[in-house]
């Protein structure tokens, strides 16, 4: 039988207690390294040099957000034993494949600031927006995911409303954050994710004995409550529906997201292979751990309060701890949410203070102080917007596969920008759109996935899952393996793929834009005349504060290296 939906709160006295020890806390520590003349580039990318504590946490809890823990625990509550495998296991192993991807970056951009402003160097104005673009609304959805994560915790465990807690979490996000910007969110993100791993720890094995231990898997199968799906490790349904689009969702973020490119251009570059691997150990096991607790709620035949699965991870909690760890579980989730949304608001403001007012005005050009203020105005507008959407209480799960999805129309271009000198601004602007024109229809079901249509659709879903391993290959091993396991993959995958795929939408629509994306770039650059010097990029990336040349012995920048008007690099033309 499953248990009473009775759960225990912790009473709003505590909860506004524990919310003012955290955020008063984290607020304590940014005052630290808060100053009356704060620098613009250490706003956005604490001076490139953090070291491998702090930037191994930070990393670790950026992509450990609240929203992977709900997500983890949707996933094990929807598919059973291997949804949080292929929930953690991929996210973990996206973060590896971030680091060969990014000592390449830094090679090339060593003092970068964005993603954006890279490809603005390399091509131009428009690939510049598209990545901006992409990553404020990337970032917002994110925002928009931890405050309802927030929200729905402090409503669950208090009688504060939903409202009132995305208020308080906002608030106190944007208190500690908004002073000292990236620099804040990576210092207190040592902090938050020691609270974080030790707080699974403890509470995971709690709440699975007090549950009833092994002995719950044997009454969930005796009553019905799981299926012959659900109970198998290698569960197909569990792969095709969530691993699967995962996959291809968590590469885009790896690539595409500037949260996790800040932290690149942040840390010092003989330390990104080490900051990475540690963060793919902790992100893994601490998403997996929590995971179960979804596993457990599905065997012991809970429904979610309200019908809403974003509940079922405070519900668990609430349900079977005792008081002092039901305030650590909060504590754990808080920290959780309020580490990446750090992260997103840093990352916003680095978009605006960077790429639009950074590169509209000019590198040499650009006020500090006023950058530094359009940075904290930005995070005051990006917390009220997100505040707008987090009333909708949208699926975590779905937020976070569409946007991970949406980046894949991105990750070949990018990726081949920093390698590849024949790709143009004009292979890189119409492969994002291309791949968007056909993504928006396939990922909302626009078209029907019937008839004539589904075919190609099939095909280039097919070719798809050879442009990811493909992607992935080549990072470790070259471009020769990498054009080999892309190939073979597609081959080896059609037999199984065709006729087949127009079943999953989610997983047809996330291969398809990588598909796409690759093919009309590829195509567009083939018999391309241009041989980009990767130099260049040197020049027109850096240190906004200084004015200095980044690179010791790089040319100076100069206004030749622009076309005349509107300030993109005379390189870019096509």
């Amino acid at each position: 039988m499953p248990p009473s939906q009775e759960i225990a709160q912790l009473g709003i006295v505590v909860v506004i207690v524990l919310l003012i020890v955290f955020y008063g806390g984290t607020m304590l520590m940014t005052l630290g390294i808060g100053r009356k003349r704060e620098n613009a580039d250490g706003y956005m990318t604490a001076g490139n040099r953090i070291g491998f504590g702090i930037s191994a946490a930070s990393m670790t809890a950026t992509w450990i957000w609240a929203s992977s823990m709900y997500a983890s625990v949707t996933a094990g509550y929807t598919y059973g034993v291997s949804g949080p495998i292929h929930y953690g296991l991929w996210g973990a192993l996206m973060i590896l494949f971030i680091y060969p991807f990014g000592k390449r970056i830094r090679a090339v951009a060593p003092r970068a600031h964005t993603l954006a402003e890279v490809m603005y160097a390399r091509h131009g104005r428009s690939s510049q927006l598209m990545l901006a673009g992409s990553n404020v609304l990337g970032s917002l959805i994110s925002l928009t995911s931890n405050f309802i994560a927030g929200g729905a915790l402090i409503a669950m465990l208090s009688p504060l409303s939903f409202g009132t807690g995305i208020l308080i979490v906002a608030g106190g996000v944007l208190l500690y954050t908004l002073w000292s910007g990236f620099r804040a969110s990576v210092l207190t993100d040592f902090a938050q994710v020691l609270c974080m791993l030790g707080a699974a720890v403890v509470v995971i094995p709690v709440i699975f004995f007090a549950a009833g231990g092994p002995g719950m898997f044997e009454a969930g199968v005796a009553a019905g409550s799981v299926t012959p799906q659900q109970q198998d490790f290698l569960s197909s349904e569990a792969f095709l529906n969530q691993g699967a689009p995962y996959i291809a969702a968590v590469l885009a973020y790896a690539i595409g997201n500037q949260t996790i490119a800040q932290r690149l251009f942040a840390v010092r570059e003989d330390l990104i292979k080490p900051t990475f691997i540690t963060a793919t150990v902790g992100y893994g096991a601490t998403v997996i751990g929590v995971g179960m607790l979804g596993v457990m709620a599905l065997y012991l035949g809970i429904t979610p309060l309200d019908g809403d699965v974003n509940n079922l991870l405070p519900q668990m909690a609430a349900t079977y701890l005792p008081w002092a760890l039901l305030a650590l579980a909060f504590l754990m989730i808080i920290g959780a949410l309020s580490s990446t949304a750090d992260s997103d608001l840093s990352a916003l403001s680095s978009i605006v203070m960077a790429d639009v007012y950074g590169q509209s005005v000019g590198k040499d050009k650009a006020n500090p102080r006023t950058m530094l203020l359009i940075g904290r105005i930005t995070m005051i507008v990006a917390t009220g917007a997100a505040l707008f959407f987090a009333t909708s209480q949208f699926n975590i799960l779905d937020l976070l596969v569409f946007v991970g999805a949406l980046w894949g129309c991105l990750v070949f271009p990018v990726i081949a920008s920093f390698y590849w000198k024949k790709v143009t601004n004009m292979a890189f602007t119409v492969s994002v759109i291309a791949a968007l024109v056909v993504f928006l229809p396939v990922r909302f079901e626009w078209v029907s996935l019937t008839g004539v249509l589904a075919l190609p659709i099939e095909v280039l879903a097919t070719v798809g899952i050879g442009v990811v391993l493909g992607i992935m290959a080549f990072g470790f091993f070259g471009l020769r393996v990498g054009v080999g396991v892309g190939i073979a993959a597609t081959l080896a995958a059609a037999p199984f793929t065709l006729f087949f795929l127009r079943d999953y939408t989610v997983l047809s629509a996330s291969l398809v834009a990588y598909a796409v994306s690759f093919l009309v770039c590829w195509a567009l650059s083939v018999r391309s005349k241009q041989r980009f010097d990767f130099a260049t990029i040197r020049r027109l990336t850096g240190d906004f504060d200084t004015g200095e040349t980044p690179v010791t012995g790089a040319p100076a920048d100069d206004d030749s290296s622009r076309r005349p008007g509107d300030g993109t690099p005379a390189h870019a033309r096509d």
